[in-house]
Parts: structure tokens; sequence; C-alpha cells
């Protein structure tokens, strides 16, 4: 697929996972080595290939069970960490949220009810779920909502329908992401009222005859952006040219082009600008299907706007909730999913900005969800003793290039991790290597199979795994790898070979001195 510069968003196909896309062939296990110095010897022959001559190397690893710090390159310098940074927010979570507790979503109303009627608005009101609408969570959210209404005997809404997704305080977009991946579904907007994952797949399907303009189609259809295509169908076995754009901050997709005729049909995950939006038009019609009449019309309330009347003495209608949230953080690490990171984060803000309201020294004004979240990122930093210029966070997915961490200031969180309670319970949430989440394809073979459990990060140029791995010996380590400013020419193999081919490294060896 030829895509245009302009988007940047390498989409991948529904049919074929991008984990799949971005992993090399596992790496040949290495001969284990015996020693601190042969380890050492081992690991820098792999990141001293000239190849690397032009990139940057940090690595920092260091013994569970003794402390020590068994090799060290530039760890000490800042690094793009890509999705590794989730591990902080990861941390963050599991010290600030119940791991047990579920996220409403909710039908608020403070209009009276008389003879069926629910005689004023109805406010359908998100508070930071990022799984609705997913398979096995809910799927079905909005025709149980409109369920539960109509289980109250209510046929008529004379009232709008209110999609209010201002339980989240900022802009959507985490800070520091770029306008060129915003159009792909790793770059969704977080809300507090999300759905599909703020997502909607886009099938392509080349007309029979060349010419003719192929088809399109979304799901789901009621998620249908505005469209404007000139897309056409080339003649058997053209290269593909096919090219989507949505300029910031508008709602029109453009697609233009062409796809070859025979070419087999392709499905790709776009997000959506206005995720409240698109839960408002769900509910409206599940509220239809229900036999409940809506008089009004669909609003949407969003910050900065605010409209604290509606909910003021309001009553819980109806109610679905999430997962635990130990599952949907579970599922943001093992899958990297950067919306549920990001919402969980400013999940952690909100918690963080209700606790410090009446303490002396809260920050006057405003402070964003997000930056709530970040402020207590930093004081959890702080009490574990990682300097806040070794960490430099702006956003909780790991997805903003502004985002800074040193290795030896990750391999200190994860040192600190295994000392806690919950700590057995979040290294089960990683990718396992050769066995799940981005880790399936990789590390299929050697000592790392089924025994390294880390998070990948990778973007362009940048290639990144944190975690844990039981060396030969039994040994427990923490380890950071990042490769940084790496540019793959033709005919070399995956940057992530390499990076592998250490933590195979780290797993076959004996520990001796």
């Amino acid at each position: 697929m030829k895509a245009a510069l302009w988007i940047a968003v390498l989409l991948c196909p529904l049919t074929l996972p991008c984990a799949a896309l971005s992993a090399a062939a596992s790496a040949t296990a290495p001969v284990a080595a015996q020693s601190r110095r042969s380890l050492s010897t081992q690991i820098d022959a792999v990141i001293r290939q000239p190849r690397y001559a032009a990139a940057d190397w940090g690595i920092a690893v260091a013994s569970l069970d003794s402390g020590r710090t068994l090799y060290a390159h530039q760890s000490g310098k800042l690094f793009e960490p890509a999705s590794t940074a989730k591990l902080f927010t990861a941390a963050l979570t599991m010290e600030t949220l119940d791991p047990q507790s579920r996220i409403p979503t909710r039908l608020l109303s403070a209009a009276p009810i008389r003879h069926a009627r629910l005689d004023g608005p109805l406010l359908l009101y998100g508070m930071g779920d990022p799984t609705l609408g997913t398979p096995g969570a809910n799927p079905d959210w909005a025709d149980d909502l409109a369920a539960q209404l109509a289980a109250r005997g209510i046929e008529e809404v004379h009232g709008d329908l209110v999609a209010d997704a201002t339980y989240f305080s900022g802009p959507p977009l985490g800070k520091g992401w770029e306008a060129s991946d915003l159009l792909g579904w790793f770059a969704a907007p977080a809300s507090a009222l999300s759905v599909h994952e703020n997502t909607v797949a886009l099938t392509v399907t080349p007309a029979t005859v060349a010419g003719q303009p192929p088809q399109l189609s979304f799901a789901p259809g009621v998620a249908a952006p505005p469209l404007a295509s000139t897309l056409t169908t080339a003649p058997p076995r053209t290269p593909d040219d096919f090219n989507l754009y949505r300029a910031p901050g508008d709602a029109l997709l453009h697609a233009f082009g062409s796809i070859a005729e025979g070419a087999a049909a392709r499905t790709y995950q776009l997000a959506i600008p206005d995720p409240a939006q698109q839960a408002g038009e769900e509910l409206r019609a599940a509220l239809a299907r229900h036999g409940i009449r809506l008089t009004g019309g669909l609003r949407v309330l969003a910050w900065p706007e605010r409209d604290d009347a509606l909910r003021a003495n309001a009553k819980v209608l109806a109610e679905v909730l999430s997962p635990p949230v130990s599952g949907i953080l579970a599922q943001g690490l093992k899958r990297s999913q950067n919306l549920y990171l990001q919402n969980l984060l400013q999940l952690d803000g909100i918690s963080a900005q209700a606790a410090a309201a009446n303490q002396p020294g809260a920050p006057i004004g405003f402070l964003s969800s997000e930056a709530w979240g970040l402020r207590a990122l930093h004081d959890l930093l702080e009490r574990i003793d990682i300097a806040p210029s070794s960490v430099l966070m702006e956003e909780g997915s790991g997805l903003s290039r502004s985002d800074l961490v040193t290795p030896a200031a990750m391999t200190r969180l994860l040192q600190v991790i295994a000392m806690q309670p919950w700590a057995g319970a979040l290294q089960a949430m990683l990718p396992v290597g050769g066995v799940d989440g981005t880790l399936e394809w990789r590390m299929r073979d050697g000592a790392a199979t089924d025994n390294v459990h880390a998070k990948t990060g990778s973007m362009a140029y940048v290639h990144c795994i944190a975690g844990y791995v039981t060396a030969a010996d039994g040994q427990r380590l923490a380890f950071t790898i990042m490769l940084n400013n790496y540019r793959r020419d033709d005919g070399e193999p995956s940057a992530n070979h390499d990076v592998d081919a250490i933590v195979q490294l780290l797993a076959g060896w004996r520990g001796s001195d």
C-alpha cells in the first residue's frame, strides 16, 4: 500500500496483525554468557555494529535479587521511550485506582417522569471508560441503557439527548501528539465518552471493472464520516496508490488515488474525531429500537463547555459498567492500546485532583485532567527516588516524541514495581515473549521464549523494550533497552532482531562474575 506522506498513518489492514508487520523474525539464540564480562562483550558486539554508527543505544540491566547493575550503556541519557512509557502510567494507575473498580457510563436526568414521559433532557454521561462498545466489554451498551430506561416505564423523552464528555477537562489529544498521526487508530482522541475505541473501520473493495469507483464501507455504519472520494479502480496488477487525508480539526475524510481490479478488499482502522457525537448517535438509535421517542435533538458537551445545571440534582436512570480497571490496564499493555492508557492517566488525574482539593499548597488555576495525572506521576517518582529530570512525560501513552526517559530511570521503576504487593499482577499484564500481545511474534525460539515479560515501544526510528526476564541460573533481571535515531537500509534485518538478541543474552546468562 502506498500511503500519502501527509497522513503518515501506516494503517495496518485488520486481516493482518500490526504486531506481525513490525516484528522481525525471532533472533537466533546466542551462546550463553558465563560472566558479567562476557555478557558485556556480547551486548557490546550487538550495539557496535557499523549499521548503528549514527544511532543511539541506551541500556540498563539490574538484578532484582542482588540490586546490582549488571550492564549499562548510556543509561543516564534521555531517550524517546515510545510505548514503554506506558509502564509509568501503569504503575501510577496501580497506586492510584482500585484495580477491581469499574468505570460507569450513565443516563442522568433531573427532570420529572410523568405519564411515561421524561419531562426534560436526558444526559448520556461518560466517566472515562475506554472499552465501551468493544467485544467482551458492553458491545450492546446502547441497547442495555435504553432497555433500562424502558424498564422504568419511560416511552418519551421530552427534551434533548445530551452526550456529555466533560468529565475529562482539557484537549482530547495527548500533549505532543503529531498532526500527521491523527487519522490512525493509534492516535484516536481520548474522551470521557469513548465508544468502539474511538475508531471506525473502513473497507475498500475494488470494482469489478477498471475505471469504476471502488466500494467504500464503514463499520459501524452510524460512525461513517463525511466523505469526499475520487478513488478509482485501476487495471489488474497495477500498484496501489491509495491515499487518505483528513485535515486536523475537520471531520471530512478525503480518499483519492486507485486500487487495482481483482485486489483483495482491505480494511483500515481510522480514528473518529468526535467520540461523544458517535456515542450519542448510537444511543439515539437504541432509544428508537426500544420504543422511546425523543422529541428533541442530539447535543454534545465537550470541554471547555460546561452545563452544571444539567447534572444538578440529577438521578441515575440507567448505567453500564466497564471491566475492572485491572482488565483495562492489562489490555492496554498487552495490545499497546494508546487510548486505554491515556484515559487511565486522566482518571488518575481526576483522583489526584480530588485528593488535593482541600490540601494546603494545592495548585491554583486550571489544570487539565492530563496535567493532574502527570503531577501525580511526578509525586510518585519523587517518592521512589527517580529524579524528575530523568522522566519527562507529556502524556500517558508514549505516543508523543516529547516524552523522554533515561534507561536507568525505567529500570529503577521496574525494580520498584517488583517490590509492590501488586507486582505479580502487573507483570502478568505485560506481553510474554513468543506467546502473546506485542511479543507474540518475537523471541519464539531461545531462552527468552515464555520467559520475558516486557513492554515494547516502536515508532519511526525508535525501537525499545523494558521488562523482566529470568536468567539461566534463576536470577531475576529488570532491563531496559532503547534504540533511537536508527534508520534501516534496504536489505538489513529489523532492529528488533538485535533488540531481541540482547534479551536472549540476558535470558541465557548464568550469572557468575
